[in-house]
């Protein structure tokens, strides 16, 4: 291949590394911004990383409760999933919540978008926010057996998200990132004030 650059980057050369169904590995002989030779892999995920706050009008909201294989630890999290391409986050997100709680919502809106670990991997995150649920049957994947769920208080979400009983990236970017928006008036006033009752500030 034709030398091609990428920032301050040079690209030398490029192979595929490992692919399954999920993801693929990249590698790259680069020259380095400094010049130098070196070596850089990049993990492409086959889907996009789609998450959801629900908010009920009192201010609680759902955790659900996984083992992770990668980290071999439980975690508590909000619901997450993948969005494969061509499908819209939006609707990846009412999927992911359905499968996971059975919960369905009236409204949603967009929370944030953010690159999930930019140094390793071109993965996307797209997060929402679902309120006006009504409580249904999950319908979860094999690989979700083993999944609880945890209804609480959204000031008890933000206090294991500060204390380190959330360790979950994605789940603490959602719930700084909505409690932040409500306190600054960001948000659809009805779902703010029912953010702000789960941190009894309303």
């Amino acid at each position: 291949m034709t030398e091609r650059k990428r920032g301050p980057w040079t690209i030398l050369k490029e192979r595929l590394g490992y692919q399954n169904p999920w993801m693929r590995v990249r590698e790259f002989d680069v020259l380095r911004p400094d010049g130098a030779p070196g070596l850089y892999g990049v993990v492409e995920p086959s889907n996009a990383a789609i998450g959801v706050l629900p908010v009920f009008e009192n201010g609680d909201t759902v955790l659900v409760g996984q083992y992770r294989f990668a980290l071999d630890a439980y975690s508590w999290e909000l619901p997450e999933g993948g969005g494969a391409e061509g499908t819209p986050p939006l609707d990846a997100a009412k999927r992911e919540l359905a499968e996971e709680t059975g919960l369905s919502a009236s409204h949603w809106c967009e929370l944030i978008e953010f690159d999930v670990s930019n140094s390793i991997t071109n993965e996307r995150a797209h997060s929402f926010i679902a309120w006006g649920l009504e409580a249904g049957a999950p319908d979860r994947e094999g690989s979700e057996a083993d999944m609880q769920m945890r209804r609480l208080p959204l000031r008890e979400a933000l206090s294991m998200a500060t204390s380190g009983a959330i360790r979950d990236g994605f789940t603490l970017i959602m719930l700084m990132t909505a409690v932040e928006k409500a306190r600054l008036g960001a948000l659809d006033p009805d779902l703010s004030r029912s953010i702000l009752s789960g941190l009894d500030e309303a």
